[in-house]
């Protein structure tokens, strides 16, 4: 077996069989196959793509790279979402679906570019810890049924290499490969039941609903040829989710979902993924899980899951009665309508590049990030604005000069003017 034929076989469309993809990712991971031969068969998977049998090969491969997590917990849920702008869906559905006696334990990632990390989002509050061993872990998830931590370096090292790679040589855009890197991690998790959030639109990485709808079936297909309970839906990201984007912003907004502050297309979301989840986990009928997760809202019971949790993890719980004890941005900016409008869509894209003007993303793993900073829309598609209604504030510590980031807020919004011509 050689990496020469594994690339032609690529090229040409050939099947590889399940012992050479293994070998592939071992050699990889391993250091045996160089970043060159590597990147010229990642680069024929973009143009020829892969077979079902080759992904969910290439899938458990990953997977199989490092370590699969194995919890002392009788029955775990876990759920990803494909990443998007203002997403902050776990922080409110893992504490709902807790409250609905299923355990939800989930590993994160930060966040790089124009979307937020839910790490990043968690670490707003003051104290809170994401770098936990696994047994505080597991004690967390017993006491309260939900906790969300930081992904150890031992799960699936050959994802690490290869997306860095991807990211380098211009080859993240392939479904298979994609569905490889995103599934290979939740597996490794190892949860019982997995509810995957697909999301299309200017905010998203799937830029149409067509293609997110082929990554969001192969995923659930891999999902469940890993004996996995596995439901993937396709969720739109062509406005912000909620109004906040920017982590502390995000964190606000969640709690006040939870205190039954917030509704709306966010409250929305976020009832019918975690009832998908109750329903994967043999609760009830999806009817009666989405009574269950309203329930478990309107009674307070998640918001008290998510305080708990919150202090286990040595953070603030107090945030989840005053959210002013959150970050708390120095200076705004309002931009506000000019002229009568009519809001038709946004560019969800530029709004968290915005954002990451501001203070509240990285660019590089490195950047220190403003948690203060960020967005709040005040308004939503289909809105009409009279002239000097406020569109959006932005917010930030270390950003004094709003200049370049309004004019690329403002840019992201798409309207058109409803004044009425004077006559004379």
């Amino acid at each position: 077996m050689n990496i020469i034929d594994i690339i032609n076989k690529t090229k040409k469309s050939l099947e590889l069989n399940e012992e050479e993809i293994n070998w592939l990712v071992k050699g990889f991971t391993d250091g045996e196959i160089p970043d060159y031969q590597m990147s010229a068969w990642l680069m024929a998977v973009c143009l020829n793509g892969l077979t079902e049998k080759e992904t969910f090969a290439l899938t458990a491969a990953m997977r199989d790279s490092g370590d699969v997590l194995r919890l002392n917990i009788p029955f775990t849920a876990d759920k990803h979402s494909t990443g998007g702008v203002g997403d902050k869906t776990s922080l409110i559905i893992g504490p709902i679906v807790a409250a609905c006696g299923v355990c939800m334990a989930k590993m994160s990632g930060r966040g790089l570019g124009h979307t937020g990390g839910t790490i990043d989002k968690l670490e707003s509050i003051e104290g809170y810890r994401t770098d936990l061993p696994i047994n505080e872990f597991e004690n967390i998830l017993a006491q309260t049924g939900f906790s969300i931590i930081s992904q150890t370096g031992e799960l699936c090292p050959a994802d690490k290499k290869m997306y860095a790679l991807r990211n380098a040589t211009g080859t993240v855009d392939s479904i298979p490969l994609i569905c490889a890197s995103i599934m290979s991690k939740k597996l490794a998790m190892n949860a019982d039941c997995l509810v995957l959030d697909v999301k299309y639109g200017s905010g998203a990485f799937m830029k149409n609903k067509k293609d997110a709808e082929k990554l969001a079936e192969l995923m659930e297909k891999v999902g469940r040829s890993a004996g996995k309970k596995c439901k993937a839906v396709v969720t739109d990201m062509n406005s912000p989710l909620g109004k906040n984007i920017g982590n502390a912003l995000e964190v606000k907004e969640a709690v006040e979902v939870l205190q039954g502050k917030v509704k709306g297309t966010l409250y929305d979301v976020c009832i019918e993924l975690a009832a998908d989840i109750l329903e994967l986990a043999d609760k009830s009928s999806k009817e009666e899980c989405i009574k269950l997760a309203e329930n478990a809202v309107a009674s307070g019971k998640a918001l008290d899951i998510l305080r708990e949790t919150i202090k286990l993890h040595g953070g603030n719980e107090k945030i989840c009665d005053d959210v002013t004890l959150l970050p708390q941005p120095l200076l705004k900016y309002e931009i506000r309508a000019t002229k009568d409008m009519k809001i038709l869509g946004f560019n969800c894209e530029e709004l968290g590049m915005t954002s990451l003007l501001l203070g509240a993303g990285r660019l590089t793993q490195n950047d220190k990030i403003d948690m203060s900073a960020g967005i709040i829309m005040n308004c939503e598609i289909g809105d009409q604005l009279a002239a000097d209604d406020v569109i959006m504030t932005l917010y930030s510590t270390v950003c004094s000069d709003f200049s370049d980031a309004a004019v690329r807020a403002l840019n992201a919004v798409k309207f058109k003017i409803t004044e009425k011509p004077s006559y004379t």
